[in-house]
């Protein structure tokens, strides 16, 4: 299991062919890293399940290669009684919010810490993986650089050329969300215990056989294809992520796509992400985010890579009324950006007003 959803193999991929198998979305959560954290938010997994399924369809439309297979009818399943492996239908097909995902499988070999000097061995995933792997990377596209964007903490304005704006200075973010006048393509790592951004250089080496210009493409047309689903639907999409699989010497977006834990949007200038409940852990929780940022700078010179085995606090679970509005704003978010009323809930104008109190 993932942080957040199940991964279920039903055929094994091999060196020479793409497997089949399902992810299951969970009501479970991650932020900042951790993993699963202490409670669940209802209809996450549903929400996060309809959204992506949405997006990959959008993509496939577009031409855009994925390993996305359909859904499993929630409904249709209980008629069987749970039985067999659940149909996969295109989206449209179910009748009540799914939270099974059909998926190709490719290969995702182990990837070795040697420790602080010699660090991760990628020859050796690579050696493993040959043709058929997923890219242990994950590319990230920027629009927007908002208030909780760690952009902000690795380059100036001026890198991006928003200081030609007279209200951006050269070297300082201003307190409000910066639109970027092209979208900006990042790499970071995936399978390190800390995510590293890294130059393109050392981003073409770890992705292997797969061809770093090639990733960034595709991550631009994800990008543009989201972003004009996000504008019909009353959404501006400020920043997300990709990750791909390498197969037969193509690229494929694998994962999920496009959903409130993978990017940041906003709704009439308010955000609506899972940046909300990392807001909430950084104003309710302080000790602990400050206990997770500690443990992650002792772990660098550390033989060991996971640096939770150093944290000396857990994350408080979230109250109820907290889990409630995150929940509601997962479900309505989704009904409007897909234009279907999976989910029972108020609008997310109201929505959004819930969560703005907490």
């Amino acid at each position: 299991m993932t942080s957040v959803k199940e991964f279920r193999v039903d055929e094994p991929a091999t060196p020479d062919s793409l497997g089949r198998g399902r992810f299951v979305f969970t009501d479970a959560y991650s932020v900042f890293d951790w993993g699963q954290m202490p409670d669940a938010v209802p209809r996450k997994g549903a929400s996060l399940c309809a959204m992506g399924a949405f997006n990959f369809e959008l993509l496939e439309d577009e031409g855009i290669a994925t390993h996305y297979r359909g859904v499993a009818d929630p409904d249709r399943d209980d008629d069987a009684g749970g039985e067999g492996d659940p149909e996969a239908v295109p989206l449209g097909d179910a009748t009540a919010p799914p939270t099974e995902m059909a998926i190709d499988l490719t290969q995702v070999p182990d990837l070795p810490y040697e420790g602080p000097d010699a660090g991760y061995d990628y020859d050796a995933f690579h050696a493993a993986g040959g043709e058929n792997y997923l890219v242990p990377l994950e590319v990230v596209f920027r629009n927007r650089v908002p208030v909780g964007s760690s952009l902000r903490r690795r380059a100036d304005p001026a890198d991006f050329g928003l200081d030609a704006d007279a209200d951006v200075a050269a070297d300082e973010w201003p307190d409000e969300p910066v639109d970027l006048p092209e979208p900006v393509v990042e790499f970071s790592t995936k399978y390190e215990e800390q995510d590293r951004y890294l130059p393109r250089d050392e981003a073409d080496r770890i992705a292997g056989a797969a061809d770093v210009d090639a990733l960034e493409s595709l991550a631009r047309d994800v990008n543009r294809v989201v972003t004009e689903r996000a504008e019909a639907a009353g959404f501006a999409h400020e920043d997300g992520k990709i990750e791909c699989l390498y197969a037969d010497g193509e690229l494929r977006v694998a994962d999920v796509v496009g959903t409130f834990d993978e990017n940041r949007f906003s709704y009439g200038g308010r955000g609506i992400s899972k940046e909300v409940v990392r807001q909430w852990y950084r104003a309710n929780d302080p000790a602990w985010v400050e206990a997770v940022t500690e443990a992650k700078a002792a772990v660098a010179e550390r033989e060991i890579d996971d640096w939770r085995e150093l944290c000396e606090r857990d994350p408080e679970p979230l109250p109820p009324a907290v889990v409630d509005a995150v929940s509601e704003l997962y479900a309505a978010g989704t009904n409007a950006y897909t234009g279907r009323e999976w989910f029972d809930v108020p609008d997310i104008e109201a929505a959004l007003d819930a969560a703005a109190d907490l």
